[in-house]
């Protein structure tokens, strides 16, 4: 597993132990370098990840809750919820990390840590997600993998 794959697996023990808590952010962060005993330090990927999920919070849910038209937000599984929102955000704010990463990432995340049927409910709302915010000129994405803010051929693959 990658470090990034852990990084983001940690991002989403945040976010759930925010949700349920509602402690501060700093608290949350404290709690889970005791539950990982074996790390130093939260990395500035899972800071930065976490703060930014916690800020847009009330955005990326209305981005979900547009391209979840025949789902109750409400009934959505609290997990399928979180890394929704983790991936948006990564969409969104973190313009070196390709689209195709960000959204394979979230589908095999809540492979392990939700339903059966997660991963597809995550991969089309994400897409659509997707589709819209580059059809908004919101995606701003630079890096390997990324010509000029769009996705490359080889990424398409």
């Amino acid at each position: 597993m990658s470090a990034r794959r852990k990084d983001r697996e940690l991002a989403l023990c945040g976010l759930y132990a925010y949700e349920f808590s509602k402690n501060p952010i700093k608290q949350v962060k404290k709690d889970l370098l005791i539950f990982k005993n074996e790390i130093q330090d939260i990395s500035s990927f899972v800071n930065k990840l976490l703060d930014l999920t916690i800020k847009h919070f009330s955005e990326f849910d209305e981005l979900i809750k547009v391209k979840a038209l025949n789902w109750d937000f409400e009934r959505i599984a609290i997990m399928d919820k979180l890394i929704l929102r983790l991936a948006v955000c990564e969409l969104l704010y973190f313009p070196e990390i390709p689209p195709k990463v960000s959204i394979d990432e979230a589908i095999e995340i809540s492979k392990k840590y939700s339903t059966e049927k997660s991963g597809k409910f995550v991969n089309g709302i994400l897409d659509s997600i997707l589709t819209e915010l580059r059809q908004s000129k919101r995606l701003k994405k630079k890096g390997r993998g990324l010509k000029n803010g769009k996705i490359s051929k080889t990424e398409l693959l």
